[in-house]
């Protein structure tokens, strides 16, 4: 189990993460990406009932930085396509391993649902 260096914080143990940060790192996890690339994603991902405006989207990319689950990427994937000040970013391995932890987290939540008939084939 990974953890992180700074703080010795295990990946379960900076869950759960707040909607936006967990969106973020799921957006990243295909690969590098810009802030508006980021945003695009998670509004499409999620059918538009997501958005994150860009006081959220870079506040907690800043905070994702800190803790190291996040880098900036000092090459541009594609230096022909885009504005060349964008900065990209891509999520680190213990970026991963947090975004992970969360989400097995809330598959579990999800089968105690379904268990509890909240939710699948026959709901309550």
């Amino acid at each position: 189990m990974a953890s992180d260096e700074a703080t010795g914080r295990t990946p379960e143990a900076h869950g759960p993460l707040p909607p936006a940060t967990f969106q973020i790192l799921l957006a990243l996890v295909d690969g590098e990406r810009h802030g508006y690339a980021i945003m695009k994603e998670v509004a499409e991902r999620s059918a538009g009932a997501v958005r994150l405006g860009p006081g959220t989207l870079y506040g907690t990319l800043k905070r994702l930085l800190d803790a190291g689950m996040v880098a900036e990427s000092g090459e541009r994937p594609d230096p022909g396509l885009g504005d060349e000040r964008r900065r990209y970013y891509r999520i680190t391995p213990f970026g991963l391993a947090v975004v992970r932890a969360d989400a097995r987290r809330m598959e579990r939540m999800v089968e105690a649902a379904r268990q509890k008939r909240l939710i699948g084939l026959e709901p309550a």
